[in-house]
C-alpha cells in the first residue's frame, strides 16, 4: 500500500481524539530554545507514574540552561524536584500533570530563578501533610508561577516559604485548605490569579514572626472561600495578613468569604485599598492585634456582617485611616459566629483614627461606632454620610474613655438617635447632635447636619 499525503490525513482523521491529542503531543517538534519532555522519554497518557523520566527530562533541561516543553497530553507524577534554573511550560489547558500519590507535587529547597508556566496541575483531592501543597517551594529567589491552573488540591494549592517572587494569572479552583499560602516572605507580587472555592483560605501572607514583609496582593478575584476547619477568624478569609507588615491589598474582587474579605492581624503598615467586595459572613475589612497604621481607603463593600473594624487597642491596636468607603447592607452575621460580636455595624474604630468621607447606608445597628468602654482615644469622625441605621453614632463615654471629635457629618434616618453617647452596649445620653455634651468634655460634637 502506498501511503501519500491524502492517505496519512484520512487516517489520522478516523482517530479518536484522545489518540489524536497523544499521537500529536508526541509528534510535535520542541519550540525553538527549549526540550520537549517527550522526546526526552516521558509518555503522554501513560497510566504509569511519570516522575522518573520527567525528572530526568526536567534535571537535563535545566543542565543546559534551557527550558522544558510539557506537550499536551497528561501525565501522572509526584515529588518533581525543582533545581535553581529550572524553567518548565505547556499549553493553557492542555498539558496536564496529574498527581500520583500524597505528595507535593513539585518540590524546590534553597533554588533561585524556577519558573513554572501554561500547566494544569490536578491535585484529585489526594489529602496533603498539613502546610504542604501541589507546588511547594521554600528558600529562594526569582520564583515566578504565571498562568498555570491548579485544580482540587487535596491541601494547599500552592505554598511559598521564605520566597521572593511572583504568582500571576493563575486559576486555582476547589483547593481543600488554601489557595496561595506564602510563609516568611519577601516583596512577593500575587496578582491577576482567579481563586474559586478554597476550603479555609483564599490567599494567606503570614510571618512566624512580626517583620516587613512587602508583599502586593492586586487585582484578583477570590469567590465561595469556606471555613471548613472552623474556629472563630483564623479561617474563612479570603484574604488573610498575619504578623506580615507593609503588605499592600488593592483592587481585588471578592465575593462571598465565610469570614473576612480582608483579614489583617498584628499586621501594621498595611494598606487595604480600592477592593470590591460583597456577601461576607463576618467583618468584611478587619485590621486587629497589635499592629500600627493601618490605611483603608476607597473599598466597597455590599453585604457583610459588620463592614469595617479597626480595633484592639487594648493589644496594641492603633493608628489608621478609614477613608473614602462605601458600606451597604451591613446586616448578617455567620449563623455559626458568636452573637456577642459587633454585627450590624458599618464602621468601628478605637485609637488614634480619622474616619472620614466613608458612606455607610442600610447598617442594622449603627452607621460608625467610635470605642468600647475605656478603648477609646484621639478619634475623628467627619465628612462621612450616614443613611438609614437606627443610630447613625455611637460613641464610649465609659469610664477611661478619651477624645473624640464628631462633626460635619450628614446623618440621614437615624431613627434612634443620630449621635449618642455608650457606657459599653448601653445608650447612656440623649441625642448629642442636639444637646451639648455636657459632662463629657473629651467630645466635641459641632456642623453635623441631621436629617
Amino acid at each position: 500500500m502506498t501511503i501519500d499525503r491524502r492517505t496519512l490525513l484520512a487516517g489520522a482523521a478516523a482517530l479518536p481524539l484522545a489518540g489524536w491529542a497523544r499521537c500529536a503531543s508526541a509528534a510535535a517538534p520542541p519550540p525553538r530554545n527549549s526540550l520537549n519532555a517527550i522526546a526526552l522519554g516521558v509518555r503522554s497518557g501513560a497510566e504509569q507514574d511519570q516522575s522518573k523520566a520527567l525528572q530526568k527530562a526536567i534535571d537535563q533541561a535545566t543542565a543546559q540552561r534551557l527550558p522544558l516543553f510539557i506537550p499536551p497530553g497528561r501525565y501522572r507524577a509526584a515529588e518533581l524536584k525543582l533545581p535553581a534554573g529550572a524553567q518548565l511550560y505547556g499549553m493553557r489547558g492542555a498539558s496536564h500533570i496529574v498527581l500520583e500519590r500524597t505528595a507535593p507535587l513539585f518540590i524546590s529547597e534553597g533554588a533561585d530563578n524556577i519558573s513554572l508556566s501554561g500547566l494544569m496541575l490536578e491535585g484529585e483531592k489526594i489529602p496533603l501533610v498539613e502546610r504542604t501543597g501541589i507546588i511547594q517551594l521554600a528558600n529562594g529567589k526569582g520564583i515566578r508561577i504565571a498562568e498555570c491552573d491548579i485544580v482540587r488540591a487535596g491541601g494547599n494549592a500552592i505554598v511559598l516559604q521564605a520566597i521572593e517572587g511572583q504568582v500571576l494569572r493563575n486559576g486555582i479552583a476547589d483547593a481543600a485548605d488554601n489557595a496561595i499560602f506564602a510563609l516568611d516572605g519577601r516583596n512577593t507580587l500575587i496578582s491577576g490569579n482567579v481563586i474559586r472555592g478554597s476550603g479555609n483560605g483564599g490567599i494567606r501572607v503570614w510571618q512566624s514572626q512580626k517583620r516587613a514583609d512587602g508583599s502586593i496582593i492586586s487585582d484578583n478575584i477570590i469567590e465561595d472561600t469556606q471555613a471548613l476547619a472552623g474556629g472563630s477568624g483564623q479561617n474563612g478569609n479570603a484574604v488573610n495578613v498575619y504578623r506580615a507588615a507593609n503588605v499592600t491589598v488593592r483592587g481585588n474582587r471578592i465575593r462571598n468569604a465565610a469570614f473576612s474579605a480582608v483579614r489583617g492581624n498584628a499586621a501594621s503598615h498595611i494598606q487595604i485599598t480600592g477592593n470590591e467586595c460583597s456577601g461576607l459572613g463576618e467583618v468584611a475589612l478587619y485590621s486587629e492585634f497589635e499592629f500600627e497604621n493601618a490605611t483603608i481607603t476607597g473599598n466597597t463593600v455590599d453585604g457583610a456582617g459588620m463592614g469595617i473594624s479597626v480595633s484592639n487597642f487594648k493589644e496594641g491596636g492603633r493608628l489608621a485611616t478609614v477613608q473614602g468607603n462605601t458600606l451597604r447592607n451591613i446586616t448578617t452575621p455567620r449563623p455559626a459566629t458568636d452573637p456577642g460580636e459587633g454585627f450590624g455595624v458599618g464602621i468601628y474604630v478605637e485609637a488614634d483614627t480619622a474616619v472620614t468621607g466613608n458612606i455607610i447606608e442600610n447598617a442594622a445597628k449603627v452607621g460608625i461606632s467610635c470605642g468600647n468602654g475605656p478603648y477609646l482615644r484621639d478619634v475623628t469622625v467627619s465628612g462621612n454620610v450616614v443613611r438609614q441605621t437606627p443610630y447613625g453614632v455611637w460613641v464610649s463615654v465609659a469610664k477611661g474613655a478619651g477624645a473624640a471629635v464628631i462633626s460635619g457629618n450628614l446623618i440621614t434616618g437615624a431613627r434612634r438617635g443620630a449621635i449618642v453617647g455608650m457606657e459599653w452596649n448601653k445608650v447612656v445620653t440623649s441625642d448629642l447632635a442636639f444637646v451639648a455634651p455636657g459632662a463629657y468634655p473629651q467630645l466635641s460634637i459641632s456642623g453635623n447636619n441631621i436629617r
